[in-house]
């Protein structure tokens, strides 16, 4: 078992191949732990549930310091907690109305982190209406959500689906785009890697477009070689195959003869050297990897997730279909591939000149 989480009453553990909540005071708030094993049970991402954990133990340990009990939590209780969430000073913010010119906040989670744990305590009592449906769901109700649920929109009579109700818990996000590398930052990203395995990982997901989840994940005999394929396993467990590029292809096959340890491990990208050597190369480890070299290269951009990015923002400016897009990155709905085309100059001039070239015919 692998502790994690600060030393108290109450603390995030990896326990079984998921998350659940330890310590002395772990007997009141069993149900968290019923309601994590539930979303492991429905094969939700282990990042998801990892992040779950963390977020309903924040929300426990709030609890605990408001001496409210789980059982009696109101809707009051509730808005307190996101008050608490949005005004809480951080390390490295001042409050007041001394903003940081980063985030635009002088104070709070970012609304991101915030909407996630209004979402995780929301499933939670959820989870507790499904199986007791007697018992009182604090979580708020307002009027149906614009955004209807995942594929409720396809085919020809989408627009006529009917919206998904969604809890007023909530916080206003920014809209950003998604933002790739230029040129000269992913050639000295790519310039500071050393080995095939960090050069085949890098390549994977700038010019296949793979999260780094989904390269950890690579099996060895997911990699057709020889034919150019790459066979993907993505979010919810959805499976997509993908092209590899003939130089990806062969940094991959150079790290399988000369790098890779021999070891009976299936994943693709093991650990090469160290105590852990031959196992499975983990989360923790790409991010040190990415985190060592975009240091060394001067990259401060230079993430995992940049690359994906990367590769959706080539895609947008060579005039990609929207739903081949969608097909290549494993996005659930074309909304987010039409993301990139706000991205792409090329695009945006093409249209442009278009419809200058219409104007001038109508003599405009």
């Amino acid at each position: 078992m692998i502790e994690s989480g600060v030393e108290g009453e109450l603390k995030a553990v990896a326990r079984d191949g998921g998350w659940a909540l330890d310590g002395p005071a772990v007997a009141e708030f069993s149900l968290a732990n019923e309601y994590l094993s539930y979303l492991a049970d429905r094969r939700y991402s282990p990042r998801t549930v990892r992040a779950y954990a963390f977020d309903l133990l924040h929300f426990c340990r709030w609890l605990m310091a408001d001496g409210t009990a789980l059982d009696a939590v109101s809707t009051d209780t509730l808005l307190r907690f996101l008050a608490e969430c949005r005004e809480a000073v951080l390390p490295g913010q001042h409050g007041g109305n001394v903003v940081d010119l980063r985030s635009g906040r002088s104070a709070g989670y970012a609304p991101a982190t915030v909407n996630r744990r209004m979402a995780a305590v929301s499933g939670l009592f959820t989870f507790r209406s499904m199986r007791d449906p007697t018992a009182q769901n604090p979580v708020p109700r307002g009027a149906a959500a614009r955004r209807t649920a995942k594929g409720a929109r396809s085919g020809m009579l989408g627009h006529l689906a009917k919206p998904r109700s969604r809890s007023q818990l909530r916080v206003r996000e920014p809209r950003r785009l998604p933002r790739g590398l230029d040129r000269k930052e992913t050639q000295d990203l790519l310039a500071s890697l050393r080995t095939d395995r960090d050069r085949a990982m890098a390549g994977l997901m700038l010019f296949s477009g793979l999260r780094s989840a989904e390269v950890l994940g690579l099996g060895v005999t997911d990699v057709d070689i020889g034919r150019g394929w790459v066979r993907v396993i993505g979010k919810g467990d959805k499976e997509r195959r993908v092209p590899l590029d003939p130089d990806v292809a062969g940094l991959v096959q150079a790290y399988l003869l000369a790098e890779r340890p021999e070891t009976d491990e299936r994943k693709l990208f093991v650990v090469a050297k160290g105590p852990h050597r031959g196992q499975p190369l983990s989360a923790e480890g790409l991010r040190r990897v990415f985190r060592y070299h975009r240091e060394k290269a001067g990259v401060a951009a230079g993430h995992p997730h940049a690359l994906r990015h990367s590769f959706g923002t080539a895609l947008a400016e060579a005039g990609v279909d929207l739903a081949v897009m969608q097909a290549l990155m494993g996005h659930d709905h074309v909304d987010s591939a039409a993301a990139y085309i706000h991205l792409s100059p090329a695009h945006v001039r093409r249209s442009f000149d278009e419809a200058r070239a219409r104007q001038r015919q109508v003599g405009l």
